[in-house]
């Protein structure tokens, strides 16, 4: 094959697009897991043998092929959302792809370097990888999106580690198989040996996935339980601010509200800005949901902005969610914390004033004061607006504090029927799995679902439709290893890699030195 022909000027570069191709169709909606699990044999193919900058170019070409398929709904939005010209929207897609795709090329680049130094791509891949993601999750504010991991959310066998490992675990032993891959096919040594290696590895992450399966199961029986509904509005983003909808908008919510309470529920769930009005303020919309409440005797969750005040009379707008008890009190109010950059607020705005955000909305959004559970009579609920569930340390943040429920609102309605309200929901599922607690998703246009907490999807629906969603919720946490210590696994990897990087940058200036010498 071409991509094999090494007297041919493109065909590493075919290898790299390849590979960018296949990682791109490991996720939803257009993918499958299981293409993950080979899609970086092309890439390892291809920088084998060359340089290290060759190989951060081969890396760069993957990650740009990839990125720009699993994120092309960025343009999607841009155009759409922020009234900008089609060229402003791809400009913003190509920067946002770029950057991702130094992870890629960084990979790249290491991969050569560590077999330049005769170290087995076996160890490098699965550590190198796995660090990146985790840099990735937190560098610039963070953009962990469609990890590799991620794309095994529709397998719970495999996602059990996650409960350890966090996602970065599940991508971890995914680039091992690539690694492994990699090298029974191209290369003849120890091809016994490695292939007994890599099915015990597997063997230790199914027999594990089984029995988490199996012991959740076990202890979930005996968990409390609660009956809750879901309200899918599907309010279409261009109209969801007018004043001239605020009737409509209410009136389908509120309907669909009491159709669902018919089902005898302990909890409704509304999604993320849900109330086209400030509730804080007493209105007749206001009177009309609080009347609701005390009607069915049901605590209620919704989203809705809100504001505070200064001394100086100033104004900081929140994207707030409110726990309204069965009496029809605010019972708490949780304001987001982790915002979307360029969507809630302006990075470095006094370095770039020219840079508008892309919604809607008077000036910054505010910050609120941190991962704080809302508390349900003798229970705690963590709440996640939109961003937020990709974040695993959010989650992790309000394990620890004592919740026993996660909600997950948002609206989805910017992405319009691209792949990412695929991609959003599939990284909500490990939340779930990580903390072993129940995750209950709320989404203005869908996708609205239930998880439980080994990562099935018990109850979704489809996408722009008016929808209700019920079932029972177990209120149980599982208090895993990552709920408590985090990423210790990750960073593991990422102190695996300075090492490494120290051994071998040492053993290049002995090795130079005695050429030297030699010479």
């Amino acid at each position: 094959m071409i991509i094999w022909d090494k007297g041919r000027q493109w065909s590493r570069e075919l290898g790299a697009l390849g590979a960018g191709l296949l990682l791109f169709l490991s996720f939803p909606k257009f993918g499958f897991g299981i293409v993950s699990w080979f899609a970086l044999v092309l890439q390892l193919r291809a920088i084998e043998g060359v340089g290290v900058r060759k190989a951060f170019w081969l890396g760069f070409l993957t990650g740009m092929i990839a990125h720009l398929g699993i994120l092309y709904w960025i343009a999607y939005v841009v155009v759409k959302y922020g009234n900008l010209s089609l060229i402003v929207g791809i400009f913003a897609l190509t920067l946002l792809a770029s950057y991702l795709s130094l992870y890629t090329a960084l990979f790249a680049a290491s991969v050569s370097y560590a077999q330049s130094m005769k170290i087995s791509t076996l160890f490098t891949v699965p550590i190198v990888w796995t660090s990146l993601e985790y840099i990735k999750t937190y560098a610039l504010t963070g953009f962990p999106w469609a990890l590799l991991g991620y794309s095994q959310y529709k397998w719970p066998v495999f996602l059990q580690i996650a409960d350890i490992t966090g996602v970065y675990g599940v991508s971890f032993v995914i680039a091992l198989v690539n690694a492994f891959l990699y090298e029974f096919v191209f290369q003849r040594q120890r091809r016994v040996l490695k292939l007994a290696f890599i099915l015990s590895i597997l063997a230790l992450v199914i027999a594990y996935g089984l029995w988490r399966l199996q012991d959740t199961d076990r202890k979930l029986a005996a968990a409390p339980a609660i009956e809750v509904g879901i309200v899918q509005g599907n309010v279409d983003q261009s109209v969801k601010w007018n004043p001239a909808y605020q009737d409509a908008t209410m009136a389908t919510y509120l309907a669909l509200t009491r159709e669902v309470l018919k089902n005898g529920l302990d909890l409704v769930v509304w999604p993320e800005t849900a109330t086209p009005f400030f509730y804080q303020d007493p209105s007749p919309y206001q009177a009309a949901m609080v009347e609701m409440v005390g009607q069915h005797k049901v605590w209620f969750l919704f989203g809705s902005p809100s504001y505070k005040r200064d001394k100086e009379n100033q104004v900081t707008i929140f994207n707030s969610v409110y726990l309204i008890n069965p009496q029809g009190v605010v019972q708490g109010r949780y304001d987001k914390v982790h915002l979307v950059p360029y969507g809630e607020y302006v990075p470095l705005r006094r370095f770039f004033p020219f840079i508008n955000k892309l919604v809607h909305g008077i000036g910054d959004f505010g910050t609120g004061p941190g991962y704080i559970p809302l508390e349900m009579d003798t229970h705690k609920m963590g709440v996640l607006i939109c961003y937020e569930a990709i974040f695993p340390e959010a989650a992790c943040t309000y394990a620890r504090a004592g919740s026993n429920l996660l909600v997950n609102v948002t609206n989805d309605a910017w992405f319009g029927r691209t792949s990412a309200p695929y991609q959003h929901l599939s990284m909500a599922v490990l939340r779930a799995v990580e903390n072993k607690i129940y995750l209950v998703r709320a989404a203005n246009t869908g996708i609205s679902a239930f998880v439980d907490p080994v990562g099935r999807i018990t109850g979704e629906t489809g996408l722009f439709m008016p929808a209700t969603l019920y079932s029972q919720v177990k209120l149980y946490r599982g208090n895993t290893f990552y709920s408590r210590y985090g990423d210790v696994f990750s960073l593991s990897c990422l102190v695996c890699v300075f090492i490494g990087l120290l051994i071998t940058t040492r053993r290049r200036k002995v090795y130079d030195r005695r050429m030297a010498g030699f010479d």
